[in-house]
């Protein structure tokens, strides 16, 4: 029989407890231990079923015995605790972003190749149908050469989302809508195109100076080094609900186009002598309640994790690419400038 693989989660607000649930839900993953700041009368938690613990310190120092730690906690804590976790020699599953720098991925890289345990980062778009689709489909190089992508990611978030005492909005936990909102469709375009260079843009905050000091439209142009041109168009300032999240490709041998609220339908291929198959259906978003986000894909997230440990598969998503990521948000950052002063 094999052996169940033991999972420990630190942050239990919605996407830790969905993290809880997914691994409950799996017949090959037991949930172990659980750890929040606040009390488990807040988020919910049995303490009697399973131990709670309202520090990292204080669950990595007990002798619970758990093989990984998924991290779901606010940005810019992922890299200090992920760091700790690798320390104590647990695997480490750790929510998008990995971290707020590229230094600190490269710190977590070192880490994890030194004591030899996997960093999984949730990039949870990478299991849409689409997006195994379209994966395919530039594998197969069957658009030929590429022209032109744009990626357009369109979103609400106002001040149900921007609360006063959270996180969200704040530099040094959040670090802007490029790495909480969006770092996971550029994660798309970096899966599929490769990196970008010559990047140029223009940021504006419009709707948000009270709530976050940071741009809510941005932009973007590039080349990629692998040939062709993109552009990156977002904006966190959509009235009352998510409009789209869309991804087009022009390419030597057709056209495609991915879109709807969270890029889960493709609305164009046209692509010289290919008839595109029936996809699977995409799974809902994840509701907040007052606000949406991405596709609920995290139970594919656990189970390449539980695969990947019984040495089944590989990771999804290793810690290369999710610092990859890191690097060309702050790439893009370093075109923004700092500072609310750069923004109209």
């Amino acid at each position: 029989m094999t052996k169940k693989i033991k999972f420990a989660v630190v942050g239990l607000g919605h996407i830790g407890k969905r993290h809880a649930a997914m691994i409950q839900d799996n017949k090959n993953a037991e949930l172990v231990a659980v750890c929040d700041i606040l009390d488990a009368s807040h988020t919910n938690f049995n303490e009697k079923e399973i131990p709670y613990f309202k520090n990292i310190d204080e669950l990595l120092d007990s002798d619970i015995d758990f093989d990984i730690l998924n991290i779901c906690t606010p940005n810019g804590l992922h890299a200090e605790m992920t760091l700790k976790a690798l320390d104590k020699k647990k695997h480490v599953v750790v929510e998008k972003p990995m971290t707020l720098s590229k230094k600190d991925a490269e710190e977590v890289i070192f880490k994890s190749l030194q004591v030899s345990k996997n960093v999984f980062v949730v990039m949870q778009n990478r299991y849409s149908p689409p997006s195994k689709w379209l994966k395919q489909v530039i594998n197969d190089n069957l658009l030929g050469k590429i022209f032109f992508v744009q990626l357009n990611c369109f979103w609400n978030r106002d001040d149900r989302y921007y609360k006063t005492g959270g996180w969200h909005g704040t530099p040094d936990l959040d670090g802007g809508v490029l790495f909480t909102q969006f770092s996971h469709f550029i994660d798309i375009m970096y899966w599929l195109f490769g990196d970008i260079t010559n990047i140029k843009g223009n940021f504006a905050n419009f709707a948000h100076h009270h709530s976050a000091p940071f741009e809510d439209v941005g932009s973007v142009v590039f080349d990629f080094v692998n040939g062709g041109m993109g552009s990156l168009n977002y904006s966190t300032a959509v009235y009352d609900k998510n409009l789209e999240s869309s991804i087009t490709i022009i390419g030597e041998k057709g056209t495609i186009k991915v879109a709807g609220q969270y890029m889960d339908s493709v609305v164009e291929c046209n692509i010289a002598n290919y008839e595109m198959p029936e996809l699977e259906a995409s799974n809902p978003p994840n509701d907040y309640g007052t606000y949406k986000g991405s596709a609920s894909n995290h139970g594919a997230v656990i189970e390449n994790v539980i695969q990947t440990l019984q040495g089944n598969t590989s990771v999804a998503t290793n810690a290369l690419e999710g610092m990859k990521i890191i690097d060309m948000i702050e790439r893009i950052y370093e075109v923004r400038g700092s500072g609310e002063k750069t923004f109209r």
